[in-house]
């Protein structure tokens, strides 16, 4: 799931949500919003079909595979408070996440192969592993190269509709994020309906 290729306009349709910020995704869910296939089937779906779409929607949101989101789950699941919004807070501190969300990139993808690429440094030392998650007082600047300066900079430039969250602190002159603090469940940003039909359909 991490690196879907497929249509991410059918993954929009289909889950009727913009999980997917690309531009070509967005214009073809504005234009046909039902969800693909010849024989649209009607009615409200059951509780279980409810659920795996709950479950579609974080893993194509955040880009993870079955395995990464059940890993999440069982550290969620050991943790004090309600398991369904600590997975969701932990998806947000995931690295990529935070670049999107601080301005960096205009799609979690983007954010994604940026890390991948070792465009970025936490705390001074590179790290390209996407899920790696944030703790407070992380400090995250672009690797020091003109190149890379360059593209960040006409990046957190452009207009853009995203707000950066309080927990996030951005210093777009010196192309630094800070974490300031952990995010509440308030702040997570993913358009998930309902995260305890995906805590459920995990313990099965």
């Amino acid at each position: 799931m991490g690196r879907y290729t497929g249509p991410k306009a059918r993954v929009n349709r289909r889950l009727n949500t913009m999980v997917y910020e690309n531009r070509g995704a967005v214009k073809a869910h504005q234009r046909r919003e039902q969800p693909p296939g010849m024989h649209i089937r009607a009615g409200r779906l059951s509780e279980y079909g409810q659920a795996l779409q709950e479950k579609q929607r974080i893993k194509h949101y955040y880009g993870l595979g079955e395995r990464q989101l059940r890993r999440f789950f069982e550290i969620a699941s050991k943790r004090p408070g309600n398991t369904g919004e600590t997975l969701l807070i932990m998806c947000e501190q995931r690295l990529d996440n935070v670049i999107r969300r601080a301005g960096f990139a205009q799609t979690r993808p983007q954010a994604r192969q940026g890390v991948v690429h070792g465009h970025f440094q936490v705390n001074g030392h590179k790290v390209d592993c996407p899920s790696y998650l944030v703790r407070p007082g992380d400090v995250i600047t672009v690797k020091p190269r003109p190149n890379l300066l360059k593209l960040y900079r006409e990046r957190v430039e452009e207009p853009k509709e995203n707000v950066v969250p309080e927990w996030l602190a951005v210093d777009t002159g010196e192309l630094k994020i800070t974490v300031v603090g952990v995010p509440g469940p308030e702040d997570t940003s993913c358009p998930v309906k309902n995260v305890n039909l995906v805590t459920e359909f995990l313990t099965r």
